[in-house]
């Protein structure tokens, strides 16, 4: 199970990424192995020095009774010296923390999270086109 956050490539310059465990509850974990997760619109906050995931939309399991609030913050499982490092890193070079993706390694929940640097509006269209001008030169040779 590999959920990913379509936008964030979209959105930003990704540069240096790094791997964070996610403190959810059981329902959560089920849910998310179901597939049922959505990323676009998240981010991470590093708040008291503690790694925080916010926006991130983990729908209620459907096979169970329990509730909780879908968009709730979440906190990243990172150590000590990583959380610092992130956080200096973040604020020296005004990036910002993005979620990339979330899957599963064993039988643990993990966040794939990267320093980003916010696309342009111009560097957004920019990157569009060629990806259009990627895709016809592929489909020009396949039917050949």
């Amino acid at each position: 199970m590999k959920i990913f956050n379509k936008r964030a490539k979209f959105d930003y310059f990704l540069q240096e990424k790094f791997e964070a465990g996610i403190a959810l509850t059981g329902s959560e974990v089920k849910s998310l192995k179901e597939g049922r997760a959505d990323l676009s619109g998240s981010f991470v906050r590093i708040k008291d020095g503690e790694a925080w995931l916010y926006g991130a939309n983990i729908p209620l399991y459907a096979h169970t009774s329990v509730e909780y609030d879908p968009l709730r913050p979440r906190k990243l499982l990172l150590h000590k010296k990583e959380i610092i490092s992130i956080g200096t890193k973040a604020k020296q070079q005004n990036l910002t923390l993005v979620p990339i993706s979330v899957y599963t390694k064993g039988r643990l929940v993990k966040v794939q999270i990267a320093l980003a640097k916010g696309k342009k509006q111009y560097e957004k269209r920019d990157a569009r086109r060629k990806k259009d001008i990627e895709l016809d030169i592929k489909r020009a040779l396949r039917e050949k």
